[in-house]
């Protein structure tokens, strides 16, 4: 018989969607160039935080959000990809693919931002890390962020939402569902993550403590744009 269970908390689910949202706004006001360039900035504090947010909370955070939960061997891997996985170890919370997909967006993410932080387009920024590093740094940041990051992340995007297409047109099973309501219909033998008033308050303190760190690099060169 199968029950709902709290496989993502309340904090993951707020942390996917506002950094799904961030990063779509990032991509259209680098488009746009011009005056929204303050909003991409401060978007990219926000990803900043958003980041540092997750990356405390891959080791403290509900059972299933936990980067420990993530960490599959390559056999493991190879047997998912043969067809030869089995769906109540593999899909509860992240699959195999999954979580190769986790990690490579928040690393390309990661990457973006810390490239944006130390890019110099010479037009209309300037990040806060550019006047602290070498000049053959700053070009490569900025030759990265602009004509490399972007797009790798364009693609990983591009990935992701076809595999959640995949899953609800081939598989007919919705990978969205979940991350909007936090439960899954499963065995009662698989553990829920814990998704209490405690552990709210210990991410919202965990986010508050990233948004001082994304706070002090924005002043590390007081003035820069990102």
């Amino acid at each position: 018989m199968q029950h709902p269970i709290r496989i993502w908390d309340l904090p993951t689910r707020l942390f996917h969607w506002t950094l799904a949202a961030a990063t779509i706004a990032l991509v259209v006001s680098a488009k746009l160039g011009g005056n929204a360039m303050m909003l991409h900035q401060r978007l990219g504090y926000l990803v900043l935080a958003l980041l540092v947010f997750r990356l405390a909370w891959g080791l403290v955070g509900g059972h299933w959000s936990r980067f420990a939960r993530l960490l599959y061997s390559p056999a493991r891997l190879l047997r998912y990809l043969r067809g030869q996985g089995q769906p109540h170890e593999d899909e509860v919370g992240h699959s195999p693919t999954g979580a190769l997909a986790v990690f490579a967006l928040l690393a390309s993410l990661l990457l973006q931002v810390l490239s944006g932080l130390a890019s110099d387009d010479e037009i209309s920024f300037t990040g806060p890390l550019a006047s602290l590093l070498p000049g053959e740094w700053v070009s490569r940041a900025t030759w990265y962020h602009a004509d490399v990051g972007q797009y790798l992340l364009l693609a990983l995007v591009g990935l992701h939402l076809l595999a959640v297409a995949f899953y609800a047109l081939v598989r007919r099973r919705s990978i969205v569902r979940p991350m909007l309501t936090g439960d899954k219909q499963l065995p009662a033998t698989v553990p829920a993550s814990r998704d209490s008033l405690g552990t709210r308050l210990l991410a919202l303190g965990l986010l508050l403590l990233a948004g001082l760190l994304a706070w002090w690099v924005s002043r590390l060169d007081a003035g820069a744009g990102f």
